[in-house]
C-alpha cells in the first residue's frame, strides 16, 4: 500500500510542489523583504530557479538512461517526465505572473522588453505553453511524429532560460552550475548518436 502511493501520480504532484510552499506562505504574509522590497519581487528569483532545475531534470533523463541503462531510478523517473515538466512550466508561469505585477504596468513591461535577458525569458515562455498544453496523451496520439518535433523546441527554451539567468542577474557561476551537468550529459548524447551513426550509415 505504502508503495501505491508513493507511486500515485498525486503523491508525485505534492512532491513538486514542495518548493511552491513556503513561496506562497511568503507571498500571502503581506511582509516586505530587506529594505522594504516587495515579496512579489524577492520571489521571481527562486520561482525561475525552480522551472529551470525541474526543465533540467527532465531534459536530463534521457542521456542519463543511455548512460546507466540498467538503473531503475532512471527508468522510474522518465515515466514521470512529464510530471516534472509539467513543474517547469508551472513554476515559469508563476515566475511570470509575479514578474507582471511586480513591472506593475505596460508601459514598465515594454520599456524593458528588448534587453537581452527579459525577451529570452518571454521566449522561453512562450515555448513552455505549447509544450505544456501538448502534454496530454490524446495530444500525443493527435499530433503522432510531430509531437516529437515540436518538443525539440524544448532546447531553444533551456538555451534561452540560460541566457535569462545570467543576464538578469549578471552573474554567470550560479546558470552555469545549473546547466553545465546538462551541457555535459547532451554531449555524451551526442558522442553517442555520433558513433551510432557513423557504425550503421545505412539508417540515416
Amino acid at each position: 500500500m505504502f508503495r501505491n502511493l508513493l507511486l500515485h501520480r498525486f503523491f508525485i504532484w505534492a512532491v513538486l510542489a514542495l518548493p511552491s510552499i513556503p513561496m506562497t506562505a511568503t507571498l500571502l504574509s503581506g511582509t516586505t523583504g530587506p529594505d522594504g522590497m516587495p515579496m512579489t519581487q524577492m520571489l521571481l528569483h527562486p520561482t525561475g530557479e525552480f522551472s529551470a532545475r525541474f526543465l533540467i531534470i527532465a531534459m536530463m533523463l534521457t542521456p542519463l538512461r543511455m548512460l546507466f541503462p540498467s538503473s531503475g531510478f532512471v527508468r522510474w523517473l522518465i515515466k514521470r517526465r512529464r510530471y516534472i515538466g509539467m513543474a517547469a512550466f508551472f513554476y515559469a508561469l508563476l515566475h511570470t505572473l509575479l514578474y507582471l505585477v511586480d513591472m506593475g504596468s505596460l508601459r514598465a513591461i515594454l520599456g524593458e522588453f528588448l534587453a537581452l535577458g527579459i525577451w529570452t525569458g518571454w521566449l522561453a515562455m512562450v515555448i513552455f505553453v505549447p509544450l505544456a498544453v501538448t502534454s496530454t496523451d490524446g495530444a500525443v496520439r493527435r499530433l503522432g511524429p510531430r509531437w516529437k518535433t515540436l518538443q525539440r523546441f524544448v532546447y531553444i527554451a533551456a538555451a534561452a532560460t540560460l541566457v535569462h539567468w545570467i543576464f538578469v542577474h549578471n552573474n554567470l557561476g550560479p546558470a552555469l552550475v545549473h546547466f553545465l551537468p546538462l551541457a555535459t550529459l547532451e554531449t555524451y548524447r551526442a558522442f553517442q548518436f555520433l558513433q551510432k551513426r557513423n557504425r550503421n550509415p545505412q539508417e540515416t
